[in-house]
């Protein structure tokens, strides 16, 4: 899979798995309906589904998809919850996403 495929591809997954953990969310604190925690289900077995969809061994998908997935989680701040992200949250982002191309540009030894 190429570069941009596969990080398409995460950050589709870190949006399914923000909206399966957020739907909950709004129901425990926000007193929302119960009925949100179908789409919930429905949003994190999409997410597990789409990690299944890499070829590489799952803990080296896991790793570098983390990365991706602080970046889309400090956007959904930004976006969903009208929090404007601090310097702060962009450096950590920075450095994730540094240590996610390590992971999935470094180079391979033979199984």
């Amino acid at each position: 899979m190429d570069v941009l495929k596969t990080l398409g591809l995460f950050m589709l997954t870190a949006l399914a798995e923000l909206v399966g953990c957020y739907l909950p969310y709004l129901w425990l604190k926000q007193d929302r309906s119960v009925w949100l925690l179908l789409p919930a289900a429905l949003s994190l077995a999409l997410f597990a589904w789409l990690l299944s969809l890499h070829p590489a061994a799952a803990g080296r998908v896991y790793a570098a998809y983390g990365g991706v997935y602080i970046g889309v989680a400090i956007l959904w701040l930004w976006a969903v919850e009208g929090i404007r992200p601090a310097p702060t949250d962009w450096i950590g982002v920075t450095v994730s996403l540094a240590g996610m191309a390590i992971i999935m540009l470094g180079p391979r030894s033979p199984a």
